[in-house]
């Protein structure tokens, strides 16, 4: 019923024919809060499989949707205030909005509200979030921190391990 009342086709223009999204997501401007689209910047393309869709995401919001429909896979980077040391990074798999950590800015309310949108109409995808722990925003900064700093070579070791582990399990077609 949902399909003849919503229908939808994947997308070539935001996946690329690529079955996993790397989104970097965080505002630039506002020091480590900006960590995932740090990560993102900084990724040496020749070290990661050449069929993947790699996104700078920033403060995208709802604009963020189609990529995120448009993928089965969506490994996400993003800054958390959990309370842990700074530089910290965690594998979470959220499936709600509520399984996301509370909102730092605006962007986070829009990723709630994507995952709520995505949910609805049955087109979340299987999401791995790596959240970087810090301390602050730094307004009008736009360097991260030491901690945070170093926290990004763990997020690029954890994300490989990642997708190693999803091309055996899932025989995907991730080339290299």
């Amino acid at each position: 019923m949902r399909d003849e009342l919503f229908p939808h086709k994947l997308d070539e223009f935001h996946n690329n024919n690529n079955e996993i999204l790397i989104l970097g997501i965080g505002n630039y401007l506002m020091g480590d809060e900006g960590v995932g689209v740090h990560f993102v910047n900084n990724l040496d393309a020749s070290e990661y499989p050449e069929n993947i869709t790699i996104i700078d995401g920033g403060t995208g919001g709802f604009l963020l949707v189609p990529y995120l429909e448009s993928h089965p896979i969506a490994i996400i980077v993003d800054a958390t205030m959990d309370g842990k040391e700074a530089g910290t990074v965690t594998l979470l798999k959220p499936k709600f909005s509520n399984d996301f950590p509370l909102a730092l800015s605006g962007h986070n309310f829009g990723l709630k509200d994507m995952v709520e949108i995505l949910t609805l109409f049955d087109r979340m995808p299987e999401i791995y979030l790596y959240t970087v722990s810090i301390d602050c925003m730094d307004p009008m900064v736009t360097e991260l921190s030491p901690k945070v700093k170093e926290a990004l070579n763990v997020v690029k070791t954890k994300v490989l391990l990642l997708l190693n582990e999803l091309k055996t399990k899932n025989n995907l077609l991730i080339e290299h």
